[in-house]
């Protein structure tokens, strides 16, 4: 059986500031009758979304009664080592309210004035290119530190990170898997961490620009893995008791066995 009705995809992009309307961010979204479609922002003068557009709509639609499963490509915590490193209490929500303090990027800003010291305080709270997360070396994915390479979600990381924040504050009964748990009570909306990379070259790309068939891949996936029940084992990986504990503070990538 199903545990959501409604899949959301979400190719995300931490490029410009959070009210630019970003080509490169895309949303696809599917229920159990209907197949993928790309979902666009409201009308405006802006012809794309906004990260700040799309936190608002997410907050709007996921107060609603429908069980829904939203797949979000950027890293939604920082290596064990980061936590350690900087003397944080091993806790998520702590983490995000001393992330978004030191690196407000819900502001009007670029994620570079933070790291180039003129606004914020990251050089406080910097990581790694070196550090990664166990479920980034399980997936061989780059770190959510390394910057300006080609396929680093580290600027996204970094863009997003308050804005997710943002949807928890707003919405305390959706359920941030893993971190409010491994299990997702039925009937509750989820929001979860997912690489597109993993199964992008499964589906067609049929016309679609790259960052299109990331979203449409994405929540392609969910609705099929919903559909099949390998949902349900892949929300429960296989992990040591160890690892389990990483994983609450570390976050994990949905899919990565």
């Amino acid at each position: 059986m199903r545990g959501f009705k409604r899949y959301i995809g979400i190719d995300y992009s931490g490029a410009e500031t959070p009210t630019a309307s970003l080509k490169g961010l895309r949303v696809y979204m599917a229920d159990r009758a209907s197949p993928p479609v790309e979902v666009m922002p409201p009308p405006s003068p802006r012809k794309y979304w906004t990260r700040r557009g799309i936190a608002y709509w997410l907050v709007e639609l996921l107060a609603g009664d429908t069980p829904t499963l939203v797949g979000i490509d950027h890293g939604f915590s920082f290596p064990l080592r980061y936590f350690e490193k900087h003397g944080l209490k091993p806790d998520w929500p702590s983490f995000l309210e001393d992330f978004q303090h030191h690196w407000p990027t819900d502001k009007d800003i670029y994620v570079d004035f933070v790291r180039e010291g003129i606004f914020g305080n990251g050089a406080a709270r910097m990581g790694n290119a070196r550090w990664r997360r166990l479920t980034e070396e399980r997936a061989s994915a780059k770190s959510v530190f390394h910057f300006d390479v080609q396929g680093s979600v580290a600027k996204s990381t970094h863009a997003g990170i308050p804005w997710l924040h943002f949807v928890r504050q707003r919405l305390p009964r959706v359920h941030f898997w893993p971190f409010d748990g491994w299990e997702i009570p039925r009937g509750r909306s989820a929001v979860a961490e997912v690489y597109p990379t993993l199964w992008s070259r499964g589906f067609a790309q049929d016309g679609r620009t790259g960052d299109q068939h990331d979203a449409y891949s994405i929540v392609s996936w969910l609705s099929r893995a919903d559909a099949d029940g390998s949902l349900v084992s892949l929300l429960r990986p296989v992990l040591t008791p160890p690892e389990r504990a990483v994983a609450r503070v570390e976050g994990w990538i949905l899919g990565v066995a």
